[in-house]
């Protein structure tokens, strides 16, 4: 007989457990299914260490800055190992401390990989559970590369655990993965090396807040190579060569390890959506706009297992909850993602929010770019600021702000001003005239605008 509970959440991540909490407190009977650490890719395996290699390399660059304000200084030396032992520091205990939030909370914790068996119920580990709601949040795996030698590719989760500094590394692909840990180990003395299969970094972002930070990321001896076609990568010793076109001409690129940098997909592996009537193409589920399966309406998904939203921890614990809401309340809620903010943490960080140029001149909207190069500005120049970039879409008539980007300047503080302002109406014209403390990057929109 199956162990019967009112919603099953596959995955104790952010998503599994916003949408856990939810339904368990409002009195419904709720399992999780996990397959690894309870906690999920963010705090064990992404963003939360990976941020503390993030403040190293600030660290390390407000150092390489000392001589702009006449402080003599020696070369800054960054003991590799140590850091990622404090790395790991912050990943230490985490996971034990979500089991006790589950089990105090009244929610049972089953270990292994969820498997449909039919259209309301899955097996895991031997045993058979059912439930009248589903909740799919089983997060993302690295994307895998078709590549001859691909076995060779280290993910974004050895980088955590690597305790020896290469000499130099490639990343194939230039995602923000990518670009983040080059900005980490570029600033520790690596030689690092990006190729990327498409025409630019960071298709889905700003054109011009990318070669912003494209510039930025050369000017830190980052080697960046678009449009290249990788062929193979072959192993000799201790190094790695990788073998690729670009604009059809042969190039090879050595290094001591090679990192898949390509992004990440949804984690749907064994679970055989086909047996539970789920829609899907092998990549994504189909959702309507509560976040539902279009064939199964017992079954939800959200955070990372989605295709259709940012793969970022925050959008995860609110679909999540909204999921869970929908659940409890009936299917009321839709996600609206215009007014959430994402970072690229380079240093300095790229931030954005709402829409890019691109995709506001192609929705026909009427508004008006207003772009700055702000290192010629005060506040730049107090701070010796190696980039300092923003562009504000403000559409004309209403006032209202369509999107921001930004690069340096506090970008990744500053942009929650213009995601509060899209969230809410408020217009360029209140932005500029609200009273900031001065001098701050934040007291610099009213220029910005």
């Amino acid at each position: 007989m199956p162990e019967v509970y009112d919603v099953l959440v596959l995955g104790a991540g952010n998503a599994g457990m916003g949408a856990a909490g939810v339904a368990r407190a409002a009195g419904r009977n709720v399992a999780i299914v996990e397959g690894r650490d309870v906690g999920g890719t963010c705090p064990l395996r992404g963003c939360v260490p990976k941020k503390v290699l993030v403040a190293a390399a600030q660290a390390l660059h407000q150092i390489s800055l000392a001589p702009v304000h006449h402080i003599a200084v020696g070369g800054a030396k960054l003991d590799w190992g140590k850091l990622i032992a404090r790395e790991r520091s912050f990943v230490d205990g985490v996971s034990a401390s979500f089991e006790r939030s589950l089990a105090d909370r009244g929610i049972a914790l089953y270990r292994g990989r969820a498997r449909f068996v039919d259209r309301g119920r899955v097996a895991v580990d031997g045993k058979i559970l059912a439930a009248d709601k589903i909740v799919v949040a089983t997060g993302s795996k690295p994307r895998p590369l078709a590549i001859p030698g691909s076995d060779h590719l280290i993910t974004s989760e050895d980088i955590l655990e690597m305790t020896a500094l290469p000499e130099s590394l490639i990343f194939i692909g230039g995602g923000v993965i990518a670009l983040e840990f080059s900005h980490v180990f570029a600033r520790a003395g690596c030689k690092v090396t990006i190729l990327e299969g498409t025409e630019r970094l960071l298709p889905a972002m700003d054109a011009e807040a990318v070669e912003a930070l494209q510039a930025e990321s050369e000017r830190i001896g980052i080697a960046v190579h678009t449009g290249v076609a990788v062929e193979k990568i072959t192993a000799e010793g201790n190094r790695f060569t990788v073998e690729a076109k670009i604009a059809g001409a042969p190039r090879s690129f050595a290094a001591e390890r090679v990192a898949n940098g390509a992004g990440r997909i949804a984690d749907l592996a064994e679970l055989d959506p086909e047996a539970g009537g789920i829609a899907h193409d092998g990549l994504k589920i189909s959702v309507d706009r509560h976040l539902r399966s279009t064939s199964n309406p017992a079954v939800y998904v959200a955070g990372d297992a989605l295709w259709s939203s940012p793969q970022l921890s925050p959008v995860a614990t609110y679909e999540g909850r909204l999921v869970g809401e929908n659940i409890v309340g009936g299917d009321k809620l839709e996600p609206e993602y215009e007014s959430i903010p994402s970072n690229v943490y380079a240093v300095p960080a790229l931030a954005s929010v709402g829409m890019t140029e691109a995709a506001a001149k192609a929705a026909g909207r009427n508004f008006t770019a207003r772009k700055s190069d702000m290192r010629g500005w005060r506040s730049a120049r107090t701070y010796a600021e190696t980039v300092a970039f923003s562009k504000v879409l403000v559409e004309n008539g209403s006032g209202r702000i369509l999107g921001a980007h930004m690069v340096g300047h506090g970008a990744e503080e500053v942009i929650h001003l213009f995601a509060f302002a899209i969230k809410h109406g408020v217009t360029a014209k209140s932005l500029a005239d609200t009273v900031y403390a001065y001098p701050t990057f934040s007291s610099d929109l009213k220029f910005m605008l």
